[in-house]
């Protein structure tokens, strides 16, 4: 079978082979006191990893310090997807060395929505590997990326620099 056929046909992003098909689940909180232009609130996760981190109306609107649930998304965004290629990779018999990858989220605040997110992925040749082939990973990797899944319909575009 030729590599793009194994990419479309044997990858689904399927990691029993790691995770001992248990279901996981995640929790994260937000607290948010006062009125919207000068409350402020704090988002925490379970990991401790956020901790009453702030966020307000000028960190999503301005360019205030803090967080924003956009900056979030696109962090969760490209952690997800860099892991959906390595796992692709990995199931290929590949080795990848440092995979970076660049999520820009576009809110349109006019019409108060999310219109697209951006994948920018970075990687340095792997031994055995074209870009050809390594652009069809990646392609593959969006797809079955859970984050990419979750957003559904949205706009999701994917760029590639495969070189030193």
């Amino acid at each position: 079978m030729h590599l793009s056929e194994k990419i479309f046909t044997g990858f689904h992003g399927n990691l029993q082979d790691h995770t001992n098909n248990i279901t996981m689940k995640r929790t994260a909180q937000a607290v948010w006191n006062g009125d919207i232009k000068n409350g402020k609130g704090a988002i925490s996760t379970q990991s401790g990893v956020l901790e009453n981190t702030q966020y307000s109306f000028n960190t999503r609107f301005a360019e205030g310090i803090g967080t924003n649930p956009e900056e979030l998304l696109g962090a969760a965004h490209a952690g997800c997807f860099t892991m959906a290629m390595s796992l692709a990779l990995t199931q290929l018999g590949f080795t990848p060395g440092a995979l970076q990858t660049t999520a820009t989220v576009f809110f349109d605040m006019g019409k108060g929505l999310i219109e697209a997110i951006e994948l920018a992925l970075h990687a340095e040749p792997i031994n055995g590997l074209s870009e050809k082939e390594f652009v069809e990973i990646a392609k593959g990797a969006k797809a079955n990326c859970l984050i990419s899944k979750a957003l559904g319909g949205l706009d999701i575009s994917l760029t590639t620099n495969y070189s030193k």
